[in-house]
């Protein structure tokens, strides 16, 4: 689950990393008097989980409190459109934060490397952009550092990590003592992902993170009660967020092709048939193991959601999940949805049989093989 900037900077203060004072707010009234207590120059940020949100208008500085609370009103209720997320999200609170003097910007980060399966830590002085067209670009400037799960960090791996990413001298002890804190937070929270970028050296020689990115383990919010009711407002595409209702995988791709199979595997193997037979698939789900009818169904409605679908390709091979079951939850939302598009399944393993004549007369396109499948609805949803 990702965080917003908001809830990623509260995190890390908990920490000891400093942060910009600030509030957040969904009411124009308060953002002006959070404007005031700050001094009158701050700078209003959405509160939304998009890229691009700065090009999109979503981030401004401004000089008066009147100005800023102005500012805040417009955007608040506003759809802000990227051309990360053309589709857009809807601005319900924003960040009032004051304003840092930035001398040098760096990158700092935490995440999972799943070649070494060690926590990796990279470092970088070429902060305030994108970390990939660095890598592209430069990659000497990014600096990696393993953390052996066993030992930890120590001091003097993480001062040569600093010295090599070529840090001025004024930030080297605090840098170190940072990174020491954004993995406790990393460890402590289940995070998967802590980003600062940039981390800002003032003209007065202090690190701050002036922004934030952290995204929480899924599998260990069970543990985060502080972030329940957060993630079905906060996820990035609003088919994702309701997914989270449901309690069902589901990732918008941006394709054509509707996908459903049971299991990770399949719905990956799904994925590149899609795209071996020239289609592009609009999204990944995984009914789960064991799926009813019931949530079968929840799994169509959540498919067609997306307008941009045109055709919907069905990838079941039963074991614990029984295909008579994901039969009677395809027709069941086919008549509540009064589907149009094109449909093509194939069935296999447990109940195949009696899930194959329970799908006879009606709109879905048997295949006997995954490929076979592919092929058809990309002819089909493409034609």
């Amino acid at each position: 689950m990702k965080l917003h900037e908001y809830q990623s900077k509260e995190l890390l203060s908990k920490y000891g990393v400093p942060v910009p004072q600030g509030d957040v707010t969904s009411d124009p009234a308060e953002a002006r008097a959070i404007a005031e207590k700050l001094g009158g120059k701050v700078v209003v940020k959405a509160q939304v989980l998009m890229g691009g949100r700065g090009k999109a208008g979503g981030v401004k500085l401004f000089e008066t409190a009147a100005d800023a609370a102005n500012f805040a009103k417009d955007l608040i209720g506003k759809r802000l459109v990227s051309n990360q997320n053309p589709q857009g999200m809807i601005v319900d609170k924003v960040l009032i934060a004051e304003t840092v003097d930035i001398a040098k910007e760096f990158y700092v980060a935490v995440l999972l490397d799943r070649a070494t399966q060690k926590l990796l830590v990279m470092l970088s002085v070429e902060g305030g952009m994108e970390i990939e067209e660095v890598a592209e670009k430069n990659p000497d400037a990014i600096v990696k550092l393993n953390v052996d799960p066993a030992w930890g960090l120590c001091d003097f791996e993480l001062r040569k990590a600093v010295k090599d990413a070529n840090l001025p001298k004024e930030a080297h002890s605090q840098m170190v003592s940072m990174i020491k804190q954004l993995v406790k937070a990393y460890i402590e929270s289940d995070a998967d992902m802590i980003e600062i970028n940039p981390c800002a050296l003032t003209p007065e020689g202090r690190l701050i993170a002036a922004d934030a990115k952290v995204s929480i383990d899924d599998n260990a919010l069970f543990r985060h009660k502080e972030y329940a009711g957060t993630t079905s407002d906060s996820a990035e595409h609003p088919i994702e967020a309701e997914a989270v209702k449901r309690g069902i995988a589901y990732v918008n791709l941006g394709g054509e092709v509707g996908i459903m199979g049971n299991g990770a595997g399949l719905v990956m193997q799904s994925l590149d048939e899609i795209n071996a037979a020239g289609g592009k698939p609009a999204n990944f789900l995984d009914v789960g193991g064991g799926a009813q009818a019931e949530r079968v169904k929840a799994c169509v409605e959540l498919v067609m959601m997306d307008q941009n679908v045109k055709g919907l390709f069905i990838n079941i091979f039963g074991g614990i999940t029984r295909c008579d079951e994901v039969a009677k939850g395809v027709l069941q939302a086919f008549d509540e949805l009064d589907v149009k598009i094109p449909v093509v399944a194939r069935i296999e393993g447990t109940a195949a049989e009696e899930g194959r004549k329970i799908l006879e007369g009606s709109r879905v396109i048997p295949a006997a093989t995954v490929q076979a499948a592919a092929a058809k609805i990309v002819e089909l949803a493409y034609a």
